[in-house]
């Protein structure tokens, strides 16, 4: 059964590979406008999320029709994934940008190119992060994952991602790998940063009520002394994306490092400003706001 799975997705990649980069784009914007109907589970979520958010302000029709264009465009996503992985790099930034990449080099006194923290979360096309060595020449990306069952499938995962020269590092077992990797230089590190961490997060702030936030992103730019970006990536067209990186994070404050729980909260703003700014744009499926007493969340007075 493994075997079979294994080589009925590495059919189904190639086909999405051969297709021009439009018809993919349409093809996953149509499987995503399919599973909205379909997965019952995931489109209860997302309304359940965007009307915690928003139903002080939108309308329910509203809301739904948010809901609805958020699936297309997952489905968009992950079929654009798909394509991107087989893209060369000329060929991936005809449909991947970045703005306000200058602002992300430096050098130390040695002339090497210093680290740096990217700890956005699923906006746009968030698959496509694993690419950003294409992106900002120079630099190599570093990310973390999990790996899935079966092996064979998690291999291929693995090889998809990995395309552009970036590092993968399990989140579980990886801990030498990373410190190796960012002892180099040169490296982007990416983190999502807006995903539900109830074991050893921090209960702060995100579009109105109290959500148990992770608080890697700061420990670990700290620990290699990184400077904090938060890009948002934005959909501009069919099958197009833009990763507006913006200004760093400030990292201290009257010549003090601020506290984690201070860099947090200025993470969740920008993240909340992206949500803002095109709510169709987000990862509404996830569950963001667990609690540990499965109790609603408080709401930010």
């Amino acid at each position: 059964m493994e075997h079979l799975l294994y080589l009925l997705a590495r059919a189904f990649l190639a086909f999405i590979q051969a297709l021009p980069v439009g018809w993919v784009a349409r093809l996953g914007r149509w499987g995503g406008g399919l599973a909205f109907w379909v997965d019952a589970r995931h489109r209860r979520m997302a309304l359940k999320n965007l009307t915690r958010c928003f139903g002080h302000e939108k309308s329910p029709a509203e809301i739904r029709a948010i809901a609805k264009e958020n699936f297309r465009r997952l489905g968009e996503v992950y079929a654009c994934a798909m394509k991107g992985m087989a893209m060369n790099d000329a060929q991936l930034r005809t449909i991947f940008s970045v703005k306000g990449g200058e602002a992300v080099r430096a050098v130390d006194a040695e002339g090497k190119l210093v680290n740096r923290v990217f700890t956005g979360g699923h906006f746009g096309n968030f698959e496509l992060a694993n690419r950003m060595s294409a992106l900002i020449p120079g630099y190599q990306a570093v990310a973390t994952y999990r790996g899935i069952r079966p092996p064979k499938l998690d291999q291929l995962v693995y090889r998809m991602r990995t395309v552009s020269g970036n590092i993968l590092v399990d989140r579980r077992t990886g801990a030498d790998d990373l410190k190796r990797a960012m002892s180099e230089g040169g490296k982007l590190l990416i983190l999502a940063s807006d995903q539900a961490d109830r074991s050893g997060g921090l209960e702060l702030p995100f579009l109105g009520h109290y959500a148990w936030t992770t608080r890697a992103p700061v420990i670990l730019a700290m620990r290699y002394k990184c400077v904090i970006f938060v890009p948002i990536c934005y959909r501009v067209g069919l099958g197009k994306w833009v990763l507006e990186i913006g200004e760093p994070i400030r990292m201290e404050e009257n010549g003090k490092r601020r506290s984690v729980e201070d860099l947090m909260r200025d993470i969740n703003t920008a993240l909340e400003a992206g949500v803002r700014r095109d709510p169709a744009n987000w990862f509404w499926v996830h569950d963001r706001w667990k609690t540990k007493d499965k109790k609603p969340p408080r709401a930010v007075e």
